[in-house]
């Protein structure tokens, strides 16, 4: 198991660009699948998620061949053996991206048969939406216990049929598996309270590029009108959006000055004005955004004076994903915030590590928290300390550059799943961090 060693104290300044985004990635992979033809796919992220869900690919008889952060994808000769096998279900349980294949490979194959997924340990994340999405669409479902197992075909036609659907939730995954799932069903569907983030709509474009007829993309009601083919194309993954929001975090907690080179900002949503009710500066030039060197900064309150409040929503809504690091942030900011995680009931406890560096943090129950912060009055300490899940990881790592001392996070390839060689790019800025192996 490898482990972070970080010095830290040492202020960070430069340029750094984000990777492409990880969650749009394992969507857009998984859609190859759809089609025979060659399908071209840039900027793909070097990380391990996705390495681990291409090599999943490959197993199932996927041809993959690498240019640079470019793969072409051709799913003309998969292996139906290999899916049933339990070398197969195996894999797949390491994954929590490998939900993503049962849309493609049900309305391809007819069938599929999936694990429940791995990933992070962050509560539970149920695979209901995606099950009753299915079920609407005609397909037929059942667990099997001894293989931990979920095995789901199409009716015995092998065609899905269009339904009208108003989903249990807003699922990201939810969302992209039914639309990969309906694009050959027969006649109509309509998805209402789909989720309608920017990677579930660059999915639909890439879709639609390959022959799919959907309609509504950007809102919570998508109409798919299934086709009997899609055929190949080319499709560039977004800058991930998780990543700014974390250089942001990390510019404003131990920055002397850092731009974010292209980020596609309308696609952030309220990403930047998050860090901006905590007082931080985010300066927009172009399509970069700079992050100045700020002594302090100083929470927003409501309008009524109120303590500031930040939740998670879906889009556009603040993403989940960012509350992490937004509580590290505010440990350093003047004045106090009240932070409520919606969606995860685990997702929380990693801020007992961060009241070990000595942050002031009231954890009032598993989905609410009190930063009052310091005003960089008390420095964190450095402190040993083991990386939960992917966002807490980074969001250790942002509290490490800024202590005092010498850190140890252990545990860091759930910090590989999510970022590109991450020690090497801050290192470049000004940071200290070597790993251990």
């Amino acid at each position: 198991m490898a482990s972070f060693k970080i010095e830290g104290g040492h202020l960070l300044s430069g340029t750094i660009t984000p990777q492409g985004a990880k969650n749009e990635a394992l969507q857009v992979i998984c859609a190859t699948l759809l089609t025979h033809e060659p399908v071209t796919i840039h900027n793909i992220p070097d990380i391990r998620d996705v390495n681990n869900l291409i090599q999943l690919l490959k197993d199932i008889g996927v041809k993959v061949s690498q240019q640079g952060k470019s793969s072409i994808f051709q799913a003309d000769e998969l292996n139906l053996k290999y899916l049933e096998s339990d070398e197969f279900v195996q894999k797949c349980a390491q994954l929590r991206g490998s939900v993503m294949m049962i849309g493609p490979l049900l309305a391809r194959m007819g069938k599929a048969v999936i694990a429940k997924p791995g990933g992070d340990k962050i509560g539970r994340r149920r695979l209901d939406t995606h099950f009753l999405g299915f079920q609407k669409l005609g397909a037929k479902f059942h667990q099997v216990p001894e293989r931990s197992v979920y095995e789901i075909a199409a009716p015995r036609q092998g065609k899905l049929i269009g339904a009208y659907m108003l989903l249990d939730e807003a699922s990201v995954t939810g969302t992209a598996n039914i639309i990969m799932a309906s694009v050959f069903a027969k006649g109509v569907t309509t998805i209402y309270n789909a989720a309608c983030e920017p990677y579930i709509q660059q999915l639909c474009q890439m879709l639609n590029r390959m022959g799919a007829k959907i309609s509504g993309i950007g809102s919570n009601l998508l109409t798919i009108e299934g086709v009997k083919e899609l055929h190949g194309t080319e499709h560039k993954l977004l800058p991930d959006m998780i990543e700014v929001g974390s250089f942001i975090g990390m510019a404003a907690m131990v920055g002397d000055g850092i731009r974010i080179k292209d980020v596609s900002l309308k696609d952030l949503g309220i990403i930047p004005d998050a860090f901006r009710r905590l007082g931080v500066k985010v300066e927009v030039d172009g399509d970069d955004l700079y992050i100045p060197r700020q002594k302090h900064y100083v929470v927003d309150s409501f309008i009524d004076g109120t303590i500031m409040t930040l939740a998670d929503a879906p889009w556009p809504g603040l993403t989940p994903d960012l509350l992490s690091v937004l509580i590290v942030v505010a440990t350093q900011a003047r004045g106090s915030v009240l932070f409520h995680q919606k969606m995860f009931e685990s997702r929380l406890f990693f801020v007992d590590r961060l009241i070990d560096m000595g942050a002031q943090i009231i954890l009032c129950d598993p989905h609410r928290a009190v930063v009052v912060g310091h005003d960089r009055k008390l420095i964190l300490r450095a402190s040993r300390m083991s990386s939960p899940d992917i966002r807490a990881g980074i969001a250790l790592l942002i509290a490490a550059l800024s202590a005092n001392g010498t850190s140890l996070i252990s545990n860091i390839e759930q910090i590989d799943r999510g970022y590109e060689n991450i020690e090497a790019r801050l290192n470049a800025l000004g940071a200290k961090i070597e790993r251990i192996d």
